[in-house]
């Protein structure tokens, strides 16, 4: 009873541990195609560039409405792919969320349709300090 027991453990730590690899070698591919395409930047550089740049705001719209950074255009993750196009491929893009999961998954979006001004604030709009907007109703 015991061994079995033992065993029964045993394929249990074993199935965690392959989740996990599988989970960080996703991850750490993810942050790799990321880098290929896009940089990561501080809210400083990001900040002095903006007047330059297509500065894009990846999250919800009522979350936008809220608070957003000064001269970003709206263009929720969700629907961002039916709405890219409409980013010209020759400025720099300036890609924000609340953290930098949305700016990474559409910077490799980007990337795949020939963007190569890609550039993502590294600690997203949750510690922005910068100039904001809100949106009256």
């Amino acid at each position: 009873m015991v061994i079995g027991a033992i065993s029964g453990w045993t394929v249990y730590t074993i199935v965690l541990i392959i989740l996990i690899a599988v989970w960080g070698g996703w991850q750490l591919t993810t942050i790799i195609r990321r880098n290929r395409v896009a940089k990561l930047i501080d809210a400083e550089t990001f900040e002095a560039g903006i007047r330059t740049a297509q500065v894009v705001d990846l999250r919800e719209k009522k979350d936008f409405d809220a608070g957003h950074i000064l001269g970003a255009r709206n263009f929720p993750y969700s629907t961002f792919k039916a709405y890219h196009s409409q980013l010209r491929q020759d400025l720099p893009v300036y890609l924000y969320d609340q953290g930098k999961t949305l700016s990474t998954r559409a910077a490799i979006m980007l990337g795949k349709d020939g963007f190569k001004q890609i550039f993502i604030l590294k600690n997203g709009y949750v510690r922005w300090e910068g100039k904001t907007k809100k949106t009256k109703y």
